[in-house]
C-alpha cells in the first residue's frame, strides 16, 4: 500500500513538473520574440551609430533585481547563471556576438568570456592580449575580454599597457574563482616531472606551494595555461599548472587541486568594446592619468577624490610610452562618469595634470 501511495505521489509531483516546464517554454519563447522586437524597433532608429544591442547596464540591473526578488530555494548564483544564458540566448536572437579572448581553448579568460557573455556567443582565442585589443578595434570581434588584476599577483601590466594606445573603452567586468591544479600526461609518473610550464601570473600564484613541493623543478613561463596543457600533453616529463576543466580538455592526469597559494584567489577581468556604457547604479569608472615628474604631482592627482570622499579601489603606476622616466597612473574609482560627484572630479583633475583618459566606467562585477 505504502509503495503504491509512493508511486502515486510521484507521478503526480512529475504531471506538475511537466506543467510548469511547459510554462517555462511558452514564458522563454515570449521572452525571446520580444528580444527580436526589440531588435526590430533599433534597427528602425535613424540615428548615424549602429544600434548598440549588448546593455551591460540593463543586464546587471536585471540581474540585480532577480537577486534581490530570490525567495529560493536555489541560491542567487545559480539564478545569476540560468538568466545569463536565457539572456545571452535572446541576444544571440537581435545580434550573434563574437567575443576575442586569450588562447588557446580552456583559459580562464575563455571561462570568463562564457561567464559574462554565455554560451550563445561565439568565442574567438588569439595568442595574445594585444591581439584581443587589435581584434576589437579592427570590428573582427564585438567584444573582448582580458585579464586585468589577481587579487594573489596584482595586476596584468601587459593589459594596462595596452589601454595606453587603445581607443577601446572598459564595457562591464568580470570576477571569476582561480583554482589551480598541477597536471601530467595520463600514465606519467609525477616524481619523474623535470619543468613545469604555466602562464607567469599562475606561476607566481602558486610560487609557495612549487617550492614546497618541487623545488628544484625548473619552471618555465608560456602564454596561457591552456597552452601548459597542451605541451604537458605532448611531452612525458613537462606538468602543466592550469585549471581542472584542462584535464578533460587535454586528456591529463590531475596530480593535486587547488595548489594556489591563497585560497581566496580570484582574477578580475574587462570586457572591451567601442561602447560608452550608461549608468547602472552600482558602477566603477577607470581612467588613465599622466602627471609632471615634479614633486606633490601624485598628491595633486589623488586630492581631488580625497575632497569628493570618492573611495579608490586601484592605483597603479605603468612608465610612459612617451618619454623617459615619465609614468601613467591607472586608478579605478567608485561611481559613474555622470554622476555629479564624479564629474567634477575629473574636471579637477584635468587641471593638475598633463593628459586624462577615460577608460570607461561600468557595471561593477557581482561576486
Amino acid at each position: 500500500m505504502a509503495e503504491r501511495q509512493t508511486k502515486e505521489d510521484l507521478a503526480a509531483l512529475r504531471e506538475r513538473i511537466d506543467g510548469i516546464d511547459r510554462k517555462l517554454r511558452a514564458l522563454l519563447n515570449e521572452r525571446a520574440a520580444l528580444a527580436q522586437e526589440v531588435a526590430r524597433v533599433k534597427g528602425l532608429s535613424d540615428e548615424d551609430e549602429p544600434p548598440v544591442y549588448y546593455r551591460p547596464e540593463r543586464e546587471a540591473q536585471i540581474l540585480a533585481q532577480l537577486r534581490a526578488d530570490n525567495e529560493g530555494p536555489l541560491p542567487d548564483e545559480h539564478i545569476e547563471r540560468l538568466f545569463k544564458e536565457i539572456i545571452s540566448c535572446c541576444l544571440s536572437l537581435e545580434q550573434p556576438l563574437t567575443v576575442a579572448c586569450l588562447g588557446p581553448a580552456g583559459t580562464y579568460t575563455e571561462a570568463a568570456a562564457i561567464k559574462q557573455f554565455g554560451h550563445f556567443a561565439k568565442i574567438r582565442a588569439l595568442a595574445s592580449v594585444a591581439e584581443v585589443f587589435r581584434e576589437v578595434e579592427s570590428g573582427a570581434a564585438h567584444y573582448g575580454v582580458v585579464a586585468v588584476e589577481n587579487s594573489t599577483d596584482g595586476m596584468v601590466k601587459h593589459t594596462l599597457d595596452c589601454f595606453v594606445g587603445s581607443d577601446l573603452s572598459i564595457c562591464a567586468e568580470v570576477e571569476l574563482p582561480i583554482h589551480h591544479a598541477l597536471l601530467v600526461k595520463r600514465g606519467i609518473d609525477p616524481q619523474t616531472v623535470s619543468e613545469i610550464c604555466s602562464h607567469e601570473q599562475s606561476l607566481a600564484q602558486c610560487r609557495h606551494w612549487l617550492d614546497l613541493h618541487y623545488p628544484t623543478v625548473s619552471r618555465r613561463p608560456v602564454s596561457s595555461n591552456a597552452e601548459a596543457a597542451r605541451l604537458a600533453a605532448e611531452a612525458d616529463r613537462v606538468a602543466a599548472i592550469a585549471g581542472e576543466s584542462a584535464a578533460d580538455r587535454y586528456g591529463l592526469d590531475l596530480v593535486h587541486a587547488n595548489i594556489e597559494d591563497q585560497p581566496g584567489n580570484k582574477t578580475r577581468f574587462f570586457v572591451v568594446g567601442k561602447q560608452q556604457v550608461e549608468a547602472s547604479g552600482r558602477d566603477r569608472t577607470s581612467i588613465l592619468v599622466s602627471t609632471r615628474n615634479e614633486p606633490g604631482a601624485l598628491y595633486k592627482l589623488l586630492a581631488p577624490f580625497k575632497r569628493n570622499d570618492i573611495s579608490l579601489s586601484r592605483i597603479e603606476s605603468r612608465p610612459s610610452q612617451t618619454s623617459s622616466w615619465n609614468y601613467v597612473f591607472f586608478i579605478d574609482f567608485e561611481g559613474h562618469r555622470s554622476d555629479r560627484t564624479i564629474t567634477k572630479v575629473l574636471a579637477e583633475l584635468e587641471t593638475v595634470a598633463t593628459d586624462v583618459k577615460h577608460l570607461g566606467s561600468y557595471p561593477r562585477a557581482t561576486p
